[in-house]
């Protein structure tokens, strides 16, 4: 296994504002509270202790013990579940929608994440214990989003009706997925494996909570990985307080809007990944997760069907002491609803994950909770090792991979010519001597200046022209190394976009089988702020 690693920002593919997080850009420093390096994590530890009381413990470890009731709970997992009793235990935690058979390959990376920090925190501070923790996005109703997954250029997508909360979702419907990606497979022994998972996950568990925690607990059991679903009534009785808080007194709304005012006035190009509401709780029922919205002291839930429900202050309050489990909270409150049931240290997300919760310290802070480390997720671009001997053959750098398209076939194809198409030179020269003509000008007629300007400009774009078409010649001439070029690159960048963004990991399974997720515990470093090319 080969592991070539490039600078985050050179990928071209993270916002300016993750890039300068990365960095430790100072202007930054307030929006969280300690970078994710491996010595900061003993303050994070000394802060949680103080504050994670014993009777969460108590209450997450019951919750846990019901939610894992009917399945094979592994002997890492099941001590993980016991040690979160305890003081000296902490966790990490990684978020992700239910997305079908775990959508886009990043949803393994992103746990792969989680459970290689707790093991290097282990190494680091022993006398403590750390267990990786995957929250189920269970209580999100953005179906669409979450019914398919990519194989070979297909998306197999799960069509039916939808409302409420996802992880409510009966599995009806699956059965036509199911046969066409085993149409699709075909019937190797990592095939089959495949099949099985997705049979057993799907067919056999009556909702997509159930069975996405069979699937994700099938690979990632052995690791001692704990799965997490938030939509709990003894776990939203300890969101009461902050609920309120959140619903009665706008705090969440009128910190998360003054943090965005001071990023936004820090650098128009961090751009806001997400706006808070006046309320960022929905009240969830039987098939609804609809938003709370107050209007002249009376607070309304409006749903798409049916008839809506009007609160007085008093009644939602009363609502929300009797049946927590009726307010969902979203992707402003849900982090905080996590840091309060969990004894976390560390959030591991995405960018767009991390840029958000970059808009939530101020909130926690009134709150009174603290904020965990934040920590980008590996990325990783896996190169099999058929297409590690095309790129080789091609000499193809792994940097040059991530270029533009038409960028990186302008550069190959001037490495690769038997001409030099570069004008530079002749560019330098031609600066060279209009500069005297300036110094000419200027010493007889300064109103040629204007004139010596236009006709440098013209020059310059005559030189540009050239050169684009004597490039645009020679791809002609080298037709089929750019086609090759191109093919390699759509490849491994499946329609220009990261191939962990598209790919479902089946792809990889049928390729690696049972040594892939093994293979990610290896390679991966969570807190090596890298992107990973990995060869096998």
């Amino acid at each position: 296994m080969d592991i070539d690693c490039l600078p985050i920002a050179k990928t071209g593919y993270f916002s300016k504002l993750i890039s300068d997080y990365i960095d430790e850009k100072a202007s930054i420093l307030s929006f969280y509270n300690r970078f994710s390096s491996l010595e900061n994590f003993s303050g994070q530890i000394e802060e949680k202790a103080l504050d994670f009381p014993q009777a969460h413990r108590e209450v997450l470890y019951d919750a846990l013990q019901k939610q894992y009731e009917g399945i094979k709970v592994s002997e890492p997992t099941g001590s993980n579940i016991k040690r979160l009793k305890e003081p000296i235990t902490f966790t990490v935690t990684t978020g992700h929608q239910l997305n079908l058979f775990t959508g886009p390959l990043y949803f393994l990376y992103k746990i792969v994440s989680t459970i290689n920090l707790t093991k290097q925190l282990k190494r680091e501070y022993p006398k403590y214990d750390f267990v990786p923790v995957y929250w189920m996005a269970t209580e999100d109703h953005d179906f669409e989003e979450i019914n398919y997954f990519n194989f070979k250029t297909k998306k197999l997508q799960w069509n039916r009706e939808s409302s409420g909360a996802v992880g409510r979702l009966d599995t009806q419907g699956l059965q036509e997925v199911y046969t066409a990606f085993a149409n699709e497979i075909g019937s190797n022994g990592n095939a089959e494996t495949l099949k099985k998972w997705f049979s057993d996950a799907y067919l056999k568990h009556d909702n997509l909570t159930d069975a996405t925690r069979y699937l994700v607990n099938e690979l990632f059991s052995s690791y001692g990985l704990v799965i997490l679903d938030g939509d709990d009534k003894g776990l939203k009785e300890l969101l009461k307080p902050y609920a309120k808080k959140d619903i009665f007194e706008q705090v969440s709304f009128e910190k998360v809007t003054e943090t965005i005012s001071d990023l936004e006035s820090l650098d128009a190009k961090y751009g806001i990944q997400v706006n808070p509401r006046e309320i960022n709780y929905f009240y969830l029922a039987a098939g609804v997760r609809e938003r709370i919205v107050e209007s002249n002291g009376k607070f309304h839930v409006t749903p798409e069907k049916g008839e809506g429900i009007v609160f007085s202050k008093e009644d939602l309050l009363k609502e929300v002491d009797a049946h927590p489990e009726r307010f969902s909270p979203n992707v402003i409150a849900r982090p905080l609803y996590q840091e309060v049931i969990l004894p976390n240290l560390c959030y591991i997300g995405g960018g767009g994950e991390i840029a958000y919760w970059l808009e939530l310290k101020s909130t926690f802070e009134a709150m009174g909770v603290p904020f965990p480390i934040l920590l980008l997720r590996n990325s990783v671009l896996v190169i099999t090792t058929k297409q590690d001997k095309k790129l080789k053959k091609m000499n193809l750098s792994s940097k040059d991979l991530f270029l533009d398209q038409n960028s990186f076939i302008n550069k190959k194809i001037r490495e690769i010519s038997n001409i030099d198409i570069d004008f530079s030179p002749q560019k330098a020269l031609l600066d060279q001597q209009f500069k005297t003509l300036y110094e000419l000008a200027e010493l007889t007629d300064k109103s040629f200046l204007g004139a010596v300007k236009a006709q440098e400009i013209k020059q310059k774009k005559g030189l540009d022209h050239l050169e684009k078409r004597l490039l645009k010649a020679q791809k002609r001439k080298l037709e089929d190394q750019v086609s090759r070029m191109t093919e390699i690159q759509n490849e491994l960048f499946p329609n220009k976009n990261l191939q962990e963004r598209i790919l479902n990991f089946s792809e990889l399974f049928l390729e690696y089988g049972e040594d892939l997720i093994p293979m990610l515990i290896q390679a991966l470093q969570p807190l090596q702020l890298e992107f990973v090319v990995l060869k096998d």
